[in-house]
């Protein structure tokens, strides 16, 4: 069967169909108004950066499982013991807590100065050293050297800072990241980068400073006010 008489006249005169009319009107709408972004999209969008860790929304992990749980976790799987293996190094079982916490006790602190027996610095139990800790010598080279034992979980981050003070003025302020660590039997041992003592009359005298270890969730390990003074020449060795 054709098409009547009508149609064939509309179709020949170019008549869009209803599906062109409704296409027609579709792209006239979007030349007038540009389409946009809808709130729903936009939200979407921010709920993905956020989730990300941008604007300052923190990423959750899930829970948390102390390092012996993570040892024990799968431990029928070759492969991934072997790749727990290389990720957490030699870590000691015997020094593995329960705890999430992990224990950092520090067991010396020294300063090498070539030329000279190094010094070695007691450690306070309240942190707080009786009287002048020790003294240097104006223009002296030195590094702080020290040893720590570290339980039950990583240690992430673990930071030394610095402050120092001369007549309450804060003349002084650093800190250097001294890295992660895993429990184990043997102690670590770090050296602090080469420092050199101010030199002149106006740097000699007595200081006020506080030292701290911390790590990357601002843990405070170990924390020492003390006093120090800068002279001339070094003491008299004992």
């Amino acid at each position: 069967m054709g098409l009547d008489k009508e149609e064939t006249e509309q179709q020949s005169a170019g008549t869009k169909t209803p599906v062109d009319v409704e296409e027609g009107k579709q792209n006239l709408d979007e030349k007038n108004h540009p389409r946009t972004a809808s709130e729903s999209s936009i939200h979407a969008t921010e709920d993905e950066e956020q989730d990300d860790g941008v604007g300052g929304k923190k990423i959750n992990l899930g829970p948390q499982c102390t390092l012996k749980e993570q040892i024990e976790k799968d431990k029928d799987d070759e492969s991934l013991r072997r790749w727990k293996e290389q990720l957490l190094g030699s870590v000691d079982l015997t020094s593995v807590g329960e705890t999430l916490d992990p224990e950092v006790k520090f067991l010396s602190l020294e300063i090498l100065s070539p030329g000279r027996s190094d010094i070695v610095l007691t450690i306070p139990e309240d942190g707080k050293p009786k009287g002048q800790w020790f003294t240097l010598k104006e223009g002296s080279r030195y590094n702080l050297k020290f040893s720590f034992q570290v339980n039950n979980n990583i240690v992430s981050g673990l930071k030394y800072t610095n402050t120092v003070w001369k007549t309450g003025m804060k003349v002084d302020s650093s800190d250097e990241m001294v890295g992660t660590f895993s429990p184990q039997l043997e102690p670590y041992t770090h050296v602090m980068p080469e420092e050199t003592t101010p030199s002149g009359l106006f740097a000699r005298g007595s200081y006020s400073a506080r030292s701290k270890f911390v790590d990357d969730d601002n843990k405070c390990y170990l924390e020492i006010n003390y006093t120090f003074s800068i002279q001339k020449e070094w003491p008299a060795e004992q």
